[in-house]
């Protein structure tokens, strides 16, 4: 039997990965299916402010997802994962190229992911994500269209 991490690598990646590719498409739902509406959920963002509870969570997934458009890469790099019980994490890096605002872009976000099992389901419950300090700044138009939302 595979460790508790290797099997939830194994259930969860596969299905978190397609679903951020479908974000990167505009589509928000599978990126929302993923994720737990029971509270506590959160949402520490790249760009946006810091979001809470699963009203606040799930409007800014649409709110980004369209934005997005026109994919070529999403790739997630796994540095650490672990499971025990009904908990899990993962961190690593987002490889993306993708328009954003209509401006082809390319970039990578360091992305850590906290997961609860609930009624047997892997869902996510907090996700922080932020630019590695090498990374240079988003385009102006992505910085100044994210700048909008209220903190």
């Amino acid at each position: 039997m595979p460790a508790p991490a290797d099997a939830f690598l194994a259930d969860m990646l596969p299905r978190q990965t397609a679903a951020e590719r479908a974000m990167h498409e505009g589509d928000p739902e599978p990126r929302a299916a993923l994720w737990s509406q029971a509270d506590p959920v959160s949402l520490f963002g790249a760009w946006l402010p810091i979001r809470t509870g699963w009203a606040e969570v799930s409007e800014a997934f649409k709110r980004v997802a369209a934005q997005f458009s026109d994919p070529s890469e999403y790739r997630f790099e796994v540095i650490a994962a672990g499971a025990s019980g009904d908990l899990a994490y993962t961190i690593g890096f987002e490889h993306n190229t993708v328009s954003i605002n209509g401006t082809p872009t390319t970039y990578t976000l360091r992305a850590t992911h906290v997961y609860r099992r609930e009624n047997g389901a892997w869902k996510i419950v907090h996700r922080h994500a932020d630019r590695p300090p090498d990374e240079p700044e988003p385009t102006e138009r992505f910085a100044e269209t994210h700048s909008r939302y209220p903190r």
